[in-house]
């Protein structure tokens, strides 16, 4: 067994080109956003409030980036009821709300994108087109 394993990192340029991604598409769809890009470990490497934006989604869109990165899994699809267990367990930092989509390139998960102020279909939205910015990410449209 190895001591050591080489693995890809989501740099800063790449979560500026996920956020300008995803500011593009919100402006496109006239929907401001809060948008926050988050390393593997959930740590923070781009946000953005868009003017107009909700400013209670600056929160929720940290939450929903950090819990797509951390279980390399779209926000969202948890069953009513489980949702709130973990949410409880994880003292409110995993959250059940569309609009999280881990960014996953050659099967590995290297961060995650979270958006909110917009309907939860138009959050997973601009989240899609955020990491579609990201060369050989996996897409969850």
């Amino acid at each position: 067994m190895a001591e050591t394993a080489e693995y890809l990192k989501l740099t800063h340029e790449g979560a500026l080109a996920a956020l300008n991604a995803g500011t593009a598409k919100a402006t496109a769809m006239e929907q401001p956003q809060c948008i926050s890009v988050v390393d593997n470990g959930g740590h923070l490497l781009a946000f953005v409030r868009m003017d107009g934006a909700f400013h209670m989604s600056q929160e929720t869109s940290l939450r929903k980036a950090r819990t797509a990165a951390c279980y390399a899994d779209p926000t969202g699809g948890l069953a009513e009821g489980i949702d709130m267990k973990l949410a409880i367990g994880t003292d409110g930092q995993r959250i059940n709300l569309f609009g999280g989509l881990p960014i996953i390139v050659n099967g590995h998960c290297i961060g995650g994108v979270g958006v909110g102020s917009g309907t939860g279909e138009q959050d997973r939205e601009v989240a899609a087109a955020a990491i579609a910015a990201i060369p050989g990410s996996l897409s969850f449209d």
